[in-house]
């Protein structure tokens, strides 16, 4: 039977635990009742994060589906419609929240590996016609899930921006993995702040910490946030227990993530001339997709599974791994060895 410690989880960067120290800084923080706002960890954190970024305000919420969702909230009225990438997780993996909470019809784009250019967020604005919806919000993502991880060159985002000002529209980017960017582009946080009207910010991905993401955007926005979170169950009383592991996370994980990057690409090239493996989406960040050949997911990964290697199924012949903290180089050895023996 195989322990926890031998099975090579690959399956998201979601099943982390938190470290000792994490636990340890999660013990000793200060809390009060956020929902009053005195509950000094979050207030620590989320005035940490609006700096980091150049923003004005941040409001802490338990999952980041839940902070992209208010963002199109308090960005959008009934009727409006959103720009996104057919594979954006605001419109994918969200259960069809725009559309529940906002009311909000999606025009779905086909970027390059989920990334939309200003010419197609140009020629895709609808005219001031009753018989459309009225184009009201951009939203990016970066990095971008179903793109294999893929990231955004911030020089085309500013043509975005320009395009989104020209027409009086809202900028938001789904940020749940964007510190993984910023490890390969040594991109300063603040560069990005100004971009946008509102931004997503996941702890619960390659940072570490068990739950938590923040969403970033002006004051009088964030202060409209506050009503929708209520209203969406999600003002919650001492969450500065689960701050407290989010700031450890900005403190000290940010930049071990170039550790998963690396390990990641070494997963990519030993996938590549493997039996049942067709194409390896190029591998940037943390996240390997790979289009398999003659198998089905399901048997592919029942393989694997065999063997103590975990992932998922991400599409009809595709499947995904995602490196994190708790994949260490003896998985990814067990892995490479695993891919071999099929």
């Amino acid at each position: 039977m195989m322990t926890t410690s031998s099975i090579a989880d690959l399956r998201s960067d979601t099943i982390t635990r938190p470290t000792p120290a994490m636990l340890e800084a999660m013990m000793s923080a200060k809390v009060g009742d956020d929902v009053l706002g005195d509950d000094p960890s979050v207030n620590e954190l989320q005035e940490r994060i609006a700096a980091l970024f150049g923003m004005e305000a941040a409001l802490f919420c338990p999952s980041g589906t839940m902070a992209n969702q208010i963002a199109l909230r308090i960005s959008t009225s009934p009727q409006d419609e959103v720009i996104c990438d057919k594979d954006a997780h605001i419109y994918l993996y969200e259960g069809g929240g725009m559309a529940y909470n906002s009311m909000l019809s999606p025009k779905l784009l086909v970027g390059d590996r989920g990334r939309l250019t200003a010419e197609q967020v140009e020629e895709n604005i609808n005219a001031d016609d009753i018989h459309f919806p009225r184009t009201k919000l951009v939203g990016l993502e970066n990095t971008m899930n179903k793109g294999g991880g893929s990231i955004y060159d911030i020089r085309e985002i500013r043509r975005i921006r320009k395009v989104c000002d020209a027409h009086g529209l809202n900028l938001h980017m789904d940020g749940a993995r964007f510190f993984n960017a910023l490890a390969e582009t040594g991109e300063d946080p603040a560069d990005y702040g100004g971009l946008f009207d509102t931004l997503s910010i996941s702890f619960s991905k390659g940072l570490g910490a068990p739950v938590g993401s923040v969403l970033l955007a002006s004051k009088p926005m964030i202060k409209e946030a506050k009503r929708v979170r209520k209203a969406m169950g999600g003002g919650m009383r001492q969450a500065g227990y689960l701050a407290a592991a989010c700031t450890y996370a900005l403190d000290h994980h940010r930049t071990r993530l170039a550790e998963d990057h690396q390990r990641a690409r070494a997963i990519g090239r030993g996938l590549e001339g493997q039996p049942f493996i067709g194409e390896v989406i190029p591998v940037v960040t943390n996240i390997v997709i790979a289009e398999l050949d003659g198998i089905s997911p399901e048997e592919y990964l029942k393989k694997l599974a065999k063997k103590g290697v975990l992932a998922v199924s991400f599409g009809k012949k595709a499947v995904r791994f995602v490196t994190h903290l708790d994949f260490t180089d003896d998985h990814l050895e067990q892995t490479l060895s695993t891919f071999k023996s099929l």
